[in-house]
């Protein structure tokens, strides 16, 4: 309720006034909420995945909407608090502890996700998952910043492991998510975050930022693959 009533201009208890019956803890995909008329603001067209067997344009749901704009706000916030912590290790600061747990809050939003789809289990094997490999980014960036090369070579190899099993776990899951095109996007982004780490424990702020902008764009790709796969797999809960 509060995502609707900032991108609509509006606020909850306006949105509650005009949707009698409607429980806020309880809302499921396809469900109707009426939002009050009266200073919304138009939205900024937000880029859409590359369609893959469909070259004509095709109508979007705005249950497909809905998912496709939380999982990217889940993706973002990912890549976000994990910058965040290079930082605090890069410049030992207090709020290393404080950081991990946001960002361990922000794997279990993952699972909450995932779970109306694939169930409890399933869900929690994906945040197990993407613990392990939050888990081993530490110990990675740790090294780096002792200069222990043989650790951080050794972290490095179960860190690329870990990202065999995530996307084998994904491709498993859902039959529209290819186990190679997960394998890419995990890897891509490790080999840049990497470099975003490096460069910050280095100095190179600029060369850091930089890179960072990268690691956006492949979390943008990864949120909307993940919404591709699943609108495609459920579509009767999508319109389609």
């Amino acid at each position: 309720m509060w995502l609707l009533s900032q991108r609509f201009s509006t606020t909850v208890d306006e949105i509650m006034s005009v949707n009698p019956g409607i429980n806020p803890m309880n809302l499921f995909i396809g469900q109707v909420i009426c939002i009050p008329y009266g200073g919304i603001y138009p939205l900024a067209p937000q880029p859409q995945p590359q369609p893959r067997l469909e070259p004509a344009p095709r109508w979007v749901s705005s249950a497909e909407q809905t998912l496709n704009h939380y999982l990217r706000i889940l993706w973002m916030e990912h890549v976000y608090w994990r910058r965040m912590l290079i930082q605090s290790i890069a410049f030992s600061s207090p709020n290393e502890d404080a950081v991990t747990n946001r960002m361990l809050q922000n794997l279990r939003d993952f699972k909450t996700a995932l779970r109306p789809f694939y169930g409890e289990e399933n869900g929690e094997w994906f945040e197990d998952l993407m613990t392990e490999r939050f888990t081993i980014g530490k110990e990675l960036f740790r090294n780096i910043k002792a200069g222990n090369i043989s650790a951080a070579d050794d972290a490095e190899r179960r860190w690329y492991q870990n990202a065999d099993r995530i996307a084998e776990f994904l491709g498993n899951l859902n039959p529209n998510w290819s186990v190679q095109d997960w394998k890419k996007m995990l890897y891509d982004d490790l080999a840049m975050l990497k470099v975003e780490a490096s460069d910050m424990i280095s100095g190179d702020y600029d060369d850091s930022i930089y890179i960072f902008g990268n690691i956006e764009q492949e979390a943008m790709k990864m949120a909307d693959t993940m919404a591709w796969g699943i609108v495609r797999q459920f579509h009767q809960y999508f319109g389609l």
